[in-house]
């Protein structure tokens, strides 16, 4: 079995995109029900988000530009 300190390495060597999935996981492992009020939540995030680009009060960049910036690529 790993140890703490291996895990914890392991996942810092992760790019953001894929830690920030490994937080999402671990802290709904907490409360599995709480997971459907996670979802909820950013699906009314999304539709905000989209209804303010549509109404011209918020812009938008490119995926490639999206990864730029978390310097995933």
């Amino acid at each position: 079995m790993a140890t703490l300190n291996a895990v914890r390495e392991e996942a810092l060597a992760l790019n953001p995109i894929e830690r920030a999935g490994l937080i999402e996981d671990l802290l709904t492992s907490f409360d599995p029900a709480s997971r459907e009020a996670i979802d909820r939540a950013w699906a009314q995030e999304a539709e905000r988000r989209i209804d303010a680009y549509k109404r011209g009060e918020a812009g938008a960049i490119t995926l490639e530009e999206s990864k730029r910036r978390l310097g995933a690529e």
